[in-house]
């Protein structure tokens, strides 16, 4: 091992940036720490403008080179990073567990899957992408999509590899480069699909990690006058910053933001499923921005649909992301903890009643806590805690738990559980989110558009969405005469 090495779990992770095909360290770095016991994991190096600006540099150097490779080789590379991260799932499982917190199981069954899945998904959608040429007076209009060049990629802590390939992946498919900012709380994945790119054989330059503190070197990201697109996932705050610093530029975003999502009950859902779908938004520790926080439950089930949840809340098994046994772990970060305690006691003090939960475990571990007599203009009602925190209110009528539902500045998900066909139908033209799930939770397709409404986002992702952001869409209209004949 080297300076610029850490281990985790037997797994050697490179602290350092990685900036057109070779590692790059910085004079200062941060600290990593383990949400699972406190534990100091190393040092990272701490990005500055300058590293900010050669990972830019190397990613424009890098363009001409990638947006000119043919589409069935850029999806061979991309295959071959899915290869690589199959045959490391193991180490990425317990890395991501050891650096965020998330269940190891989940880690190694789903996400770490899927991370793999994202490139594959993107590798084959780009082979087929194409819209069918239509004609105007005899001409003939042919679409393509260009790429469009450099592009910003700014993930959060949550599911920090599967969200960074989510917006890897199809920047790469649609022959951009990139330069990958990880969360500050959960970088050391990132490093290692560094690691695993460059032994699939992607060019260097063509993807670029930097790491280190958003407010140090985001805005020299971000304002960066050869950035061509920018992809953010994280808080409402910090996109409204992003999207200051882009404005001179006039460089195009994709926002993935908050949520305060509704989960409606209806009197004439399955209550045992109604009660599943509930406890399942404790998932991560609560740290899921689509995660229906908002309980809605017609009146005449309330009581009923409460006691169920507090029996089924009670099984819940809290403690370390690495027993097999455990359904939630700690939550990020100490600072995060303090602010969803700090929700919390704001809510109690203002006469909130903690039905389950309501305080503190030990280390940086989160009660499952769920609240009623909850206000509807109350700050636990319309503010993301993004923390294992649920509220619960009623309604009596259809009309009622609309507008209860939509009454937040955020639109990014809802669940609605109804036996009601014709209700399902009507409720979910009506609610104002950019994904509604019936009867299910998280259930997710890539070919499917992926983003929210007013303050949970700016546009789409997903399939050819993913495509139309990343790339510039361009129209040749060609005439049906003036050619000659060079038989």
């Amino acid at each position: 091992m080297t300076e610029h090495t850490l281990t985790v779990a037997g797994v050697a992770v490179d602290t350092r940036h990685w900036i057109g095909g070779e590692r790059v360290a910085s004079a200062e770095t941060f600290t990593d720490v383990s949400p699972i016991d406190g534990s100091v994991l190393g040092e990272i190096s701490r990005g500055t403008e300058a590293e900010a600006a050669a990972a830019v540099a190397a990613a424009k150097a890098a363009f001409p080179a990638w947006a000119a490779t043919p589409v069935a080789e850029r999806a061979r590379l991309l295959h071959a990073i899915a290869d690589g991260v199959e045959k490391r799932i193991e180490d990425l499982a317990i890395v991501e567990t050891t650096d965020n917190g998330a269940l190891l199981r989940s880690h190694r069954r789903g996400v770490m899957p899927r991370v793999a899945h994202n490139f594959r998904f993107f590798a084959d959608w780009l082979l087929t992408l194409e819209h069918e040429d239509f004609e105007t007076r005899g001409h003939t209009n042919h679409v393509s999509w260009d790429p469009a060049g450099p592009s910003v990629l700014i993930t959060p802590w949550n599911a920090p590899l599967m969200l960074s390939t989510w917006k890897v992946a199809p920047a790469l498919a649609a022959g951009n480069t990139v330069v990958l900012k990880p969360a500050e709380w959960t970088p050391l994945t990132a490093s290692l699909l560094a690691d695993i790119a460059a032994e699939a054989g992607l060019p260097a330059g063509v993807l670029n990690v930097v790491q280190g503190y958003g407010s140090e070197i985001g805005d020299a990201l971000t304002s960066h006058p050869d950035v061509r697109r920018i992809s953010f996932t994280g808080s409402v705050p910090t996109a409204k910053r992003i999207t200051r610093s882009a404005a001179d530029n006039l460089t195009p975003l994709s926002l993935e933001l908050g949520g305060k999502s509704p989960l409606l009950v209806f009197a004439d859902a399955d209550l045992d499923l109604a009660v599943d779908l509930a406890v399942e938004q404790y998932d991560n520790a609560g740290q899921v921005c689509l995660a229906a926080t908002r309980i809605l439950v017609e009146e005449s089930v309330a009581e009923e649909f409460t006691r169920r949840f507090a029996e089924k809340a009670a099984a819940i098994v809290q403690g370390d992301p690495r027993d097999e046994a455990t359904d939630i772990g700690p939550n990020i970060h100490e600072r995060q903890l303090e602010k969803i305690d700090g929700f919390v006691r704001r809510a109690l003090d203002a006469g909130a009643r903690a039905v389950v939960g309501g305080h503190r475990g030990e280390g940086q571990y989160y009660a499952p806590t769920l609240l009623t007599d909850v206000a509807q203009d109350s700050e636990i009602v319309q503010e993301e805690v993004f923390g294992p925190v649920l509220t619960l209110q009623t309604f009596t009528t259809e009309d009622e738990a609309v507008h209860l539902a939509n009454d937040t500045r955020f639109g990014l998900a809802a669940t609605l559980a109804t036996g009601d066909r014709d209700r399902a139908a009507r409720v979910t033209e009506r609610l104002v989110a950019g994904t509604v799930w019936v009867n299910c939770f998280f259930v997710r397709d890539l070919q499917a558009p992926f983003g929210g409404s007013r303050h949970s986002g700016v546009g789409r992702e997903g399939g050819t969405w993913s495509f139309d952001f990343y790339c510039d869409l361009k129209n040749t209209v060609t005439a049906p005469k003036g050619w000659k004949d060079h038989g």
